[in-house]
């Protein structure tokens, strides 16, 4: 204190010396006024010199010893920052010397100082809450926590810490008295501020629940947000929907609405496939030998009806999973044997896993025939492979299910009834475009003759993917 006081009043004698040269006479206004500019003056100087020098030495550390705290710090200009609370310092050490007393302009300046270093004090230690998040989240295992809305907390805090003390520096009051009175205004701030107060608790729940994470797939039942969350904060929640459409939703609507979450889904490694196909009851049949024998020519259900027939012998009746590996299915009826078809086929699928649960099951008979519905996990949940897997079984599926006499039910079109209309008239199968597949085979269908296409004795055999 009286090294600054040395220097303030070598610093006045000079200017006092300086102006009585200039103006003749002693002049304690002006000596003032023109100790203020030079006090602003070197207080500016000295901390670009301060910074100048801070900011070097600060670099090369970083550069040589510093770890990733540190060059973040660096790369977000904490440093820089935090020398601006130099200039106001200097200001508050050396102005006050140049006035007798306490004159109104010296406490308003002494007030704006005092107000600008608690900001950069503030400012700064928002800026190293920035910079640990960064550090924070680009951690593996804490990469997807959405913590960015704690951060945005303890932020908004520190400011609105820095509005009180501001507010109560300018009015001279305690910062206590300030909170007291605010208090008086509660219900109306939470009137005004309703959406900001509800924003503020859904963000905290989102993140200590771990509800949504960034890069989550979200769909929300009856609306329009169906894609991946791209950031998650205080009182926003983006989403990009899978036609690249942006959807900003409030924290709370998450919290207090229904949202479906997929994340489970990747993290357990399968997403489920649940189609039906409809099945025409027309068409389900009792097995004869010789149909058995004919549908031991698939390989996948060779040792299937072999161990079957065995055990109709022994005057064994299982239905279920067994020790002999036996599948859910029956050899009495066509639709038993395709039903045992399709979980040994998908049980061979490589993209379809075996240690979650499978099962094809019959679902209650509706005017359109009996559902037949496939219930398993594919093993690659990308969108686009988890498409093409689903289809491929289907559509194996649709084009083996002749060969089992099996027809899906499928509401009859126009072209139906053209070749209806033309079979009646006594035009040859062959000559019509558009019969299904299998429908005029056998030897009981009068329109069949020996040696055309429609009555070729043997269907192609069908592919089995490989275990």
């Amino acid at each position: 204190m009286n090294k600054a006081y040395e220097i303030a009043d070598r610093l006045m004698a000079w200017v006092s010396d300086l102006l009585l040269r200039f103006t003749g006479e002693p002049s304690p206004v002006w000596n003032q006024i023109v100790y203020s500019i030079l006090v602003f003056i070197i207080a500016i100087v000295v901390g670009r010199i301060l910074r100048v020098i801070v900011i070097y030495v600060i670099q090369q550390v970083a550069r040589y010893r510093g770890g990733s705290l540190m060059k973040g710090l660096v790369k977000a200009h904490l440093f820089t920052r935090m020398t601006h609370v130099i200039p106001p310092l200097v200001i508050l050490s050396l102005l006050p010397f140049a006035f007798h007393g306490t004159p109104a302009f010296l406490k308003l300046i002494e007030k704006l100082c005092w107000i600008y270093v608690l900001g950069v004090i503030v400012f700064s230690i928002n800026t190293q809450l920035s910079v640990f998040w960064e550090i924070y989240s680009s951690r593996t295992a804490l990469r997807n926590r959405p913590m960015k809305g704690m951060i945005q907390i303890v932020k908004g805090l520190l400011a609105g810490f820095w509005v009180i003390v501001t507010v109560s520096i300018l009015i001279e009051r305690s910062p206590m008295a300030l909170i007291t009175g605010l208090g008086a205004f509660a219900a109306v701030l939470m009137l005004v501020f309703k959406d900001s107060i509800l924003g503020f608790v859904a963000g905290v729940q989102l993140s200590q629940n771990d509800m949504i994470r960034n890069g989550d797939w979200i769909v929300v039942p009856g609306g329009s947000v169906n894609g991946i969350v791209i950031d998650v904060s205080l009182d926003t929640v983006k989403v990009q929907n899978f036609d690249n459409t942006i959807v900003t939703l409030p924290p709370y609507s998450l919290v207090s609405g229904e949202v479906q979450n997929w994340r489970g889904m990747t993290e357990a490694g399968g997403r489920r496939i649940m189609r039906s196909l409809t099945i025409d009851l027309s068409t389900v049949k009792f097995c004869t030998p010789e149909f058995l024998e004919k549908m031991k020519q698939i390989e996948i259900l060779r040792d299937f009806i072999e161990k079957k027939q065995a055990q109709q012998q022994r005057g064994v009746v299982e239905n279920t999973q067994n020790s002999e590996g036996l599948v859910n299915g029956t050899i009495e009826t066509n639709l038993g044997l395709f039903r045992a078809y399709m979980v040994l086929y998908l049980q061979r699928h490589k993209f379809i896993g075996g240690q979650m649960l499978l099962m094809v099951r019959a679902l209650d008979p509706t005017d359109n025939g009996l559902p037949l519905q496939l219930y398993c996990f594919s093993t690659n949940t990308d969108w686009v492979s988890y498409e093409s897997i689903q289809s491929e079984i289907f559509e194996h599926y649709a084009a083996i299910m002749p060969q089992f006499g099996l027809y899906p039910f499928q509401n009859p079109s126009s072209r139906d009834y053209i070749n209806a209309a033309l079979l009646t008239a006594g035009h040859h199968p062959d000559e019509l475009w558009g019969i299904p597949f299998g429908t005029m085979r056998g030897s009981g269908s009068p329109a069949a003759k020996p040696g055309s296409s429609a009555a070729s004795p043997q269907a192609p055999q069908p592919p089995i993917p490989p275990k």
